[in-house]
């Protein structure tokens, strides 16, 4: 039977996804915990529990909703059930909750649809690259999932640069292949955005005012900009009269959100610190343009710090559509 594993994980502590001897990474984590609580040998061949992920995220990498899937046997599954009077599959959902270290959560654990492949029936996968720029104040809370970075962006010119990554590309320049694959994929949507100044729990629909500007035009003393913004927005009569308006989290980053049927190696970071660097007035559109039309990588297209790029979402098909999805997806690409 094929088991469907929905979960989470904040890579920071982990050298990525994918197995590697003598280091920490979430594929070792999950099946040295599906080892134990399975009761299976590490080296049985019959049964060898290794997990397909959806998107093998690389170093320092997180996410907020990955997906992978496991073969093995119903009479291997039910051995994880012990005590517990419940099904098969809500035990091993609970053992592994139990188990697994903080920084992984599990989210889901379900019997996986005929023809389902967690990479393979894949329709598309969301990633999300959050940065800190000079244009607000840094908050250091954040500083495991999001970038900080001197100087502020221009979003403007860094959307010029990912209106010309949608679509069917090879994007030789700015990722590595897989041993036999290629550097060629489809790019649905790209777009950078600065989260807008929001408090914390939200009353009525807020407009922004340019950056550095407050409504009453006037920012007081040790007052961030974050703060600034939300002066004189007024809670409604519902809410408690806040002496502070605290802000979301979020308030003043720079995202960046890309959506594809897949990703190479290496290829979201690799944009992102293109942009940045076009965002810094430090490359041009012209350099960029030039780079997505002669795909060959050098060193002026490499990765981005790793720790403000989370995979986000995974999209699969329709049931019965999973199977045939999964078919055509092997096929090497070819651009027309």
């Amino acid at each position: 039977m094929r088991l469907r594993i929905d979960l989470a994980y904040d890579g920071g502590g982990f050298h990525g996804w994918a197995k590697q001897p003598g280091l920490r990474t979430v594929q070792g984590e999950m099946e040295t915990a599906l080892h134990r609580i399975l009761g299976v040998p590490d080296n049985d061949e019959r049964e060898p529990l290794r997990l397909v992920v959806a998107g093998r995220t690389d170093t320092g990498v997180h996410a907020s909703h990955q997906v992978c899937h496991l073969d093995l046997r119903s009479e291997t599954l039910s051995c994880c059930i012990g005590h517990m009077n419940v099904p098969a599959i809500e035990a091993l959902l609970r053992r592994l909750r139990h188990f697994l270290p903080t920084d992984i959560a599990i989210h889901g654990v379900s019997e996986a649809p005929e023809g389902f492949d967690a990479r393979f029936s894949a329709l598309e996968r969301t990633y999300v690259f959050r940065i800190a720029d000079g244009a607000y104040e840094t908050d250091p809370r954040l500083r495991g999932f999001v970038l900080t970075m001197d100087g502020e962006l221009d979003i403007d010119a860094m959307n010029q640069a990912a209106a010309m990554m949608v679509g069917l590309h090879d994007f030789g320049s700015f990722a590595t292949p897989n041993p036999g694959g290629t550097t060629i994929r489809e790019v649905k949507a790209a777009c950078w955005r600065r989260v807008a100044v929001r408090p914390l729990i939200e009353d009525s629909p807020v407009e922004d005012p340019p950056i550095g500007q407050s409504p009453s035009g006037q920012r007081a003393v040790g007052q961030s900009r974050i703060e600034q913004t939300l002066v004189g927005q007024a809670p409604s009569e519902n809410s408690p009269q806040e002496r502070h308006r605290t802000p979301a989290v979020e308030s003043g980053l720079v995202c960046f959100t890309i959506v594809a049927d897949a990703f190479a190696h290496n290829m979201v970071r690799s944009l992102v610190g293109a942009c940045v660097q076009i965002g810094l007035g430090k490359r041009t559109l012209d350099w960029f343009s030039g780079k997505m039309a002669q795909p060959v990588r050098e060193g002026s297209t490499g990765p981005i710090a790793p720790q403000g790029l989370t995979l986000e979402h995974i999209a699969y098909p329709l049931d019965e559509e999973l199977g045939a999805r999964a078919e055509r997806i092997r096929a090497r690409r070819v651009l027309p």
